[in-house]
């Protein structure tokens, strides 16, 4: 908690502060977190003060997490230790290799689904490199661009050397006029 004392932004304080509490973590985890620019990289962080404020307050009432305080951009690989370039396909691979750590950087809460997780929109097959899951948001993170356009899944891929993120805003009438996606 001593390293939360010092920082001087009450928002990074309080949301330090929340998400230790959250997720439960050590001195050292809090440390790294912090160090990595963690709240910096949030959703959360890009909003007018007063909405982080509200959103925090919130979470700190009811314990309840949103993709803007969960998913990050960018996502800090340097754990995979790859090359300056490197193609998509070693990128997984690293991936799967470091599976604990990627997740970890993810935030608490990540699963692993599956690896190429055939789905099928419009009678078209896509193919998904990794599929997570988020437990508490109840919603899947995919890497794949037409399921981001088709769906509105908010989801993370690899491009340019980068995985990047990528929202895309749920309103009802998007919903209602988005195609079922079956998967196998």
């Amino acid at each position: 908690m001593q390293k939360i004392i010092y920082l001087d932004d009450p928002l990074k304080r309080d949301f330090y502060t929340e998400m230790c509490r959250l997720e439960n973590w050590s001195t050292r985890t809090l440390q790294k977190k912090i160090q990595s620019m963690l709240f910096e990289r949030t959703a959360l962080s890009k909003k007018p003060d007063k909405l982080i404020r509200q959103e925090l307050d919130a979470l700190k009432a009811d314990d309840k997490l949103t993709p803007d305080l969960v998913f990050r951009d960018p996502y800090v690989l340097d754990f995979l230790g790859l090359a300056d370039t490197y193609s998509e396909k070693d990128l997984e691979r690293a991936i799967l290799r470091e599976m604990e750590s990627f997740i970890l950087e993810l935030g608490v809460g990540f699963c692993f689904v599956e690896r190429q997780k055939r789905m099928q929109i419009d009678n078209e097959d896509y193919y998904l490199d990794l599929l997570f899951y988020h437990r508490k948001l109840r919603r899947a993170q995919q890497r794949a661009r037409a399921t981001a356009a088709r769906t509105g899944t908010p989801l993370a891929f690899y491009r340019d050397g980068k995985v990047e993120l990528h929202y895309v805003n749920e309103t009802a009438a998007s919903a209602a006029n988005a195609p079922a996606a079956k998967s196998d």
